[in-house]
């Protein structure tokens, strides 16, 4: 397939961002070792471009949304501007701008857990620039001893109270804050998968982008942490425009964490239960209106105020300084569309990633992980009829398991560069045994100061 118009241009302008935000923060004056230096600015920057592949593979019928069966490759690009700014006491403001274009595989379409967490689903390859975040965050001390903080992108280095109130509040992504993990958090330097770097069936609330508009608060003590957050729901499913309409569209998180050691070996759980409200249609209801002869169609049962709620369980344990395992499970009720993420019901995900695989490479990574992932009856029976969501449909469905193996190698080339191998094994792309296996390799640049 050919490269999409455009690629060399936002190449282009991410390189000028890139050396743009290198000079400024070789501005920074150097913090004497072993001191905390506190600042009161901060400009941090990240590119990431993701190429993925697959070959053709076995495939007796595809609909509208089915992931393509001859050969494609695709590549995706972000780069990312972090500022940040302390105003008063305990306040920080951190405003990012954010470059993304190019597509994921089949317009980022045909897969409950999509290989490339880069990758969003617009119609438009073509390079934009958007606000990513806005938000200002707030910090109330609980108690009076301090720890260090150190400097990184959106976090400004220096000292904050070890029990500590925290406010957030602007625009975000809802997993800036919940679900975060040691060893599989973030596409742009570990798992790319969709239902590896979070939970899988966490529709949590976001535009296409994946940012959100909201409130969340924090607390945390030394050995737990308990957070709360509400925030926005786009007026149609995967869109842009939020619905401002409050009593018919909102999402609510909470999360609660615990810090434990287990034989010496640093670990935490968190579960959070999540509830959103939206325009959603429901799949029995599209199933049982459609005329005879017709496919369902969700869309046109959407009804204000219709709801999703489920849970989520994220573990993760240390097994030494450089390596440690994870596990993820995730469920929602099912009964509605899915709004925001990832066509998936249901959930598991675990996993291993060791941060120093080889002792002569000692800034490499490596990691593995398996996914399997499901639907809720209504939802597999609306895909069996015909029906499609926004996201996955291959016009009929012999129903599976999608079960995905990913494996990683992170190769540190400089102190800011890193180029990451990455190979996904899908079964039942779709949830369909009538299509597949398919494998995916992958390469990823990732860059950040």
């Amino acid at each position: 397939m050919a490269r999409p118009q455009g690629l060399d241009l936002k190449r282009g302008v991410a390189a000028a961002f890139l050396f743009g935000a290198r000079a400024l923060a070789a501005q920074e004056l150097e913090t004497p070792a072993g001191s905390v230096q506190e600042k009161r600015a901060e400009i941090h920057f990240q590119l990431t471009t993701v190429t993925q592949a697959h070959r053709s593979f076995d495939s007796p019928y595809s609909g509208r949304n089915s992931l393509q069966a001859d050969p494609e490759h695709e590549t995706t690009i972000t780069s990312t501007l972090f500022l940040g700014a302390r105003l008063w006491k305990g306040a920080e403001l951190y405003v990012n701008p954010e470059l993304s274009g190019g597509s994921g595989l089949s317009h980022t379409l045909g897969v409950g857990g999509f290989p490339n967490g880069e990758a969003f689903r617009v119609a438009d390859a073509q390079p934009h620039v958007y606000l990513a975040r806005a938000f200002l965050r707030q910090t109330f001390a609980a108690g009076p001893e301090t720890e260090a903080v150190e400097d990184d992108a959106n976090q400004l280095g220096g000292r904050r109270p070890v029990r500590r109130w925290t406010v957030t509040a602007g625009r975000f992504a809802i997993t800036d804050i919940f679900d975060d993990n040691e060893y599989s958090h973030d596409p742009r330097t570990r798992f790319l998968n969709w239902a590896d770097w979070t939970a899988g069936a966490w529709d949590y609330s976001a535009d296409t982008r994946g940012y959100t508009w909201g409130v969340a608060v924090e607390f945390d003590a030394e050995s737990w942490a308990a957070r709360f957050g509400a925030t926005a729901e786009p007026k149609v499913a995967n869109g842009l425009e939020f619905d401002t309409d409050l009593a018919h569209a909102y999402a609510l998180s909470g999360e609660f964490e615990r810090r434990f050691v287990l034989r010496g070996r640093k670990g935490s759980a968190k579960a959070i239960l999540f509830f959103s409200r939206a325009n959603m249609g429901n799949y029995r209801e599209a199933i049982e209106t459609a005329p005879a002869g017709s496919a369902p169609d969700v869309t046109l049962t959407r009804r204000p105020g219709r709801s999703k709620w489920g849970g989520v369980l994220n573990l993760e344990l240390g097994l030494g300084e450089a390596s440690g395992l994870f596990l993820r499970a995730s469920w929602n009720d099912g009964r509605n569309e899915t709004w925001t993420y990832a066509e998936i019901d249901w959930s598991i995900t675990m996993g291993t990633a060791w941060k120093r695989p080889f002792s002569f490479r000692p800034s490499d990574e490596a990691g593995f992980a398996f996914i399997m992932n499901g639907l809720s009856r209504d939802h597999r029976d609306y895909l069996a009829a015909g029906g499609y969501g926004f996201m996955i449909g291959d016009g009929k469905l012999t129903y599976g398991y999608e079960t995905i193996g990913e494996v990683y190698y992170n190769a540190s080339l400089r102190s800011f560069l890193w180029l990451t191998g990455d190979l996904q094994l899908v079964q039942n792309p779709g949830y369909n045994e009538d299509r597949g296996p398919v494998l995916i390799p992958g390469l990823r640049l990732h860059a950040e100061f």
